[in-house]
């Protein structure tokens, strides 16, 4: 079977588009056309198969975003992968300063870009005096025999994360 040229298919996809534009323009006009006892019914039924179908797909995806985002912090956790976390803030910062643009027709003024690189600076630097921290910690507890529990940040990430996902689910019945 031969693949449809990008042109075959782009006119393709602009024809489905514009039929279905004019199935609902059609639907809509029908409708209108009736009693309100009957657009109510109508309105209230398919937005009511809308709403629901859109929770059991929204729960779905999230589900399925929220697990891929603790497998890559569990993966990064123990090791398996390593996160260039200053090139993804690099792209998310570009990202962000182009939607602030477009959003309000000005770009972010340069103490804003100070502010968050200090801001990133200071995590850095925050997270290596924690694993400073831990690496003393477990020398002391090596020494002393003093074995305690202590919570590190995977811990709270997704204790944080499986609370919040709680109560989405929740409110989203």
């Amino acid at each position: 079977m031969a693949k449809p040229k990008n042109e075959d298919a782009s006119e393709e996809a602009k024809k489905i588009v514009d039929d279905a534009k004019n199935f609902i323009e059609r639907a809509i006009a029908d409708i209108g056309k009736t009693s309100a006892t009957k657009q109510l019914i109508l309105g209230t039924a398919s937005g009511w198969i809308t709403g629901f179908i859109s929770m059991k797909i929204g729960k779905v995806a999230a589900v399925g975003l929220g697990g891929g985002v603790i497998l890559l912090h569990i993966a990064s956790q123990k090791g398996y992968i390593d996160i260039n976390w200053d090139k993804i803030n690099k792209k998310v910062d570009k990202i962000s300063d182009k939607i602030e643009k477009e959003a309000t027709g000005k770009s972010p003024d340069w103490f804003e870009k100070v502010e968050r690189f200090v801001d990133r600076k200071l995590d850095k630097a925050e997270e290596l005096i924690k694993k400073k921290e831990i690496k003393a910690k477990k020398w002391y507890n090596n020494f002393t025999g003093d074995d305690q529990y202590r919570a590190t940040e995977s811990h709270v990430f997704l204790a944080a994360f499986f609370a919040g996902m709680a109560i989405g689910l929740i409110c989203g019945k």
